[in-house]
């Protein structure tokens, strides 16, 4: 279906996601009444109040090949036995709806408790010992991939996106010289302990698959490692859970700092198109680009 010019002019927000997932709920014969917004990032979350279902409606077009990986890989991990999320069977997915990706997820219900890092550490170790089967093409790890974009469509300063491009340049040319020692397998791609559910028989699950590749471990590695070592979001006891889990802290590895650059501006860049959304998001985005434009300052960053 087209994209709606005065929706595209409207942008993402909570309201115009709401009317994609509405329209996709109809198409898959789904009942949309009642359904809350649980989140807006990447991509606006919905649980539905009539099935145990939960949507997830793309920022756009641009989108289409990240949903169809999600499909995909959910498909292998669940044909495997890996404890990961599940699609809501016997649809075609994904949908395009006004040129936004939609995809149905089984609702997951959480237990009393949060994963910890010890278990994100484990998740991770044993996806990276899979092997990818013939037939699953997957993409390889871009830290570029929507940060033009982001960029261009985000409502911020003039010169913020000045400085913004300039950044990606210099992150380009320091990305390029990268040099791995690790062998490439399946990577998460948004490898933070968010990512992991705990449901109400304690079982730990992997969710978010918009990113997933075959490349170097590192890159699962970094979110972690950055939020601990960069911006102390994590104790130390928690970080040495993580890296006894996993065994592997990667601040030892020549690379580090290359990764947490390339991460903090991606952390910069996912906020920035929330800006207009709630005053919150505003304000922690100027103080994100405030970090950015001097290396060396403290990070008092928010978590979001």
């Amino acid at each position: 279906m087209a994209v709606d010019a005065a929706r595209s002019q409207e942008g993402f927000t909570s309201a115009a996601a709401r009317r994609v997932m509405s329209a996709a709920c109809r198409a898959a014969d789904l009942d949309d009444r009642g359904a809350e917004l649980i989140r807006l990032g990447e991509n606006a979350l919905f649980r539905l109040a009539s099935v145990p279902v939960i949507v997830r409606v793309a920022r756009g077009r641009e989108w289409l090949p990240k949903a169809r990986t999600e499909v995909a890989v959910s498909q292998w991990l669940a044909g495997e036995g890996f404890p990961a999320a599940r699609l809501v069977e016997d649809l075609e997915q994904p949908f395009v709806i006004d040129g936004h990706p939609v995809t149905f997820w089984r609702l997951i219900v959480e237990g009393e408790r949060k994963a910890t890092y010890s278990e994100l550490g484990r998740v991770l170790r044993d996806l990276h010992s899979m092997t990818v089967p013939n037939g699953l093409d997957l993409p390889r790890f871009d830290p570029f991939d929507k940060q033009d974009l982001r960029i261009t469509r985000a409502v911020i300063p003039e010169d913020d996106r000045v400085f913004l491009r300039k950044r990606w340049h210099e992150l380009r040319s320091q990305y390029e010289e990268l040099q791995f020692e690790t062998p490439k397998g399946p990577v998460h791609g948004d490898a933070h302990v968010q990512n992991l559910m705990v449901d109400t028989q304690g079982k730990v699950i992997l969710i978010d698959f918009e990113a997933f590749c075959f490349d170097h471990p590192e890159w699962d590695l970094m979110v972690t490692a950055v939020e601990h070592h960069s911006l102390r979001w994590q104790t130390d006891e928690q970080y040495a859970d993580f890296v006894r889990a996993y065994g592997r802290d990667l601040r030892d590895w020549h690379g580090y700092d290359t990764l947490r650059r390339l991460q903090e501006f991606g952390m910069t860049t996912w906020l920035m198109q929330n800006v207009r959304e709630r005053e919150e998001a505003a304000a922690e985005y100027r103080r994100r680009i405030a970090g950015l434009r001097n290396d060396d300052a403290p990070r008092d960053w928010h978590p979001w």
